[in-house]
């Protein structure tokens, strides 16, 4: 293929290092959007992710693709500052970049952006596709951090959506967690746990776990960007979803750990709130399976959870000090 024009605005984070470092060692032509950007062998072009600047906007007009990752990181306590840092650092961003698109004299082909498999209800019945796939919110008793989740999920949606960006394909990646064998990144925080015998079951231990090997979720976006048929919404995650106690299981077995102590749901609570974090990211049952991806003949070179763990463990490897 030939060498592309990416433009990933919020790539600083894992994900956006993962694919940018992939796209540049393609040969693409590969520009992150930062608040505060950082030396790499790729362009990095700053930007506040809240107006317009002639300096970004030329990155954007005759890209090939954007992905725009742009988010602040939900690992933190759920008070009202947080929230709406959350919710405008996603919303602000995405209609900031539809309103660049709109005003290219050569939009992009292709806007992906981020969404979260979190935005479907607590699942211990069945999968979730994106046909049957039910909006979560509505739940019995759901707790207010889990229903503010889904809130800015939606509206993280509605303003990708609502972008008038006739001249751009668009997709929503509703992504279940990218896991990564380096640091930094959700795959070395649970590694972290499992080696210092933390690694068992999270109160009942039956809520699913959704996931992607990070291979496959570059592979992913790789078939979307080829298959011009793709629009709208799409699940990127292993086909593969199981539930917490089992995940946990087999990360431990991969990484040679014999055991893993349990923690109940009240051990949860006070660890979150020592950690400054929420106790959703564990005890939410995500159970997101990609439906669209697998009906168009997209493969998962790990499918399976114990083989993307060991494969991780394998690769393991913290960033230089």
């Amino acid at each position: 293929m030939a060498p592309r024009r990416i433009v990933i605005p919020g790539g600083n984070g894992q994900v956006g290092q993962m694919l940018a470092g992939y796209f540049h060692a393609r040969g693409d032509g590969v520009t992150v959007l930062a608040r505060r950007p950082a030396k790499a062998a790729w362009r990095t072009t700053a930007w506040n992710g809240r107006d317009l600047d002639a300096t970004w906007l030329r990155e954007i007009d005759g890209a090939d693709v954007v992905i725009n990752l742009a988010g602040r990181n939900v690992n933190c306590r759920y008070n009202e500052a947080n929230r709406r840092e959350i919710m405008d650092s996603r919303v602000q961003t995405t209609r900031l970049i539809g309103k660049a698109i709109a005003e290219c004299s050569n939009p992009p082909a292709l806007w992906m952006n981020a969404s979260t498999a979190t935005i479907y209800r607590h699942a211990l019945d069945r999968a979730m596709d994106e046909a049957m796939g039910e909006i979560g919110g509505r739940e019995p008793d759901i707790p207010s951090t889990w229903k503010f989740s889904i809130d800015v999920a939606t509206s993280w949606e509605q303003a990708f959506f609502a972008s008038e960006t006739p001249r751009t394909r668009k997709i929503a990646l509703r992504s279940a967690m990218v896991m990564w064998p380096s640091g930094g990144g959700i795959f070395a925080t649970l590694l972290s746990l499992v080696r210092f015998g933390l690694g068992g079951s999270a109160a009942s231990g039956d809520q699913f776990v959704s996931w992607i090997h990070g291979d496959d979720f570059i592979r992913a976006l790789e078939f979307l960007i080829s298959h011009p048929e793709f629009e709208g919404i799409v699940n990127v995650s292993s086909p593969n979803p199981l539930p917490q106690r089992d995940f946990m299981r087999e990360l431990r077995q991969a990484a040679g750990v014999p055991i893993g102590l349990p923690a109940t749901k009240w051990m949860l609570e006070v660890g979150a709130f020592c950690l400054r974090t929420e106790t959703e990211l564990i005890l939410k049952s995500r159970r997101v399976v990609p439906g669209r991806l697998s009906q168009a003949g997209f493969t998962f070179h790990f499918s399976k959870w114990a083989d993307a763990a060991q494969d991780l463990v394998g690769k393991f490897h913290q960033p230089p000090v």
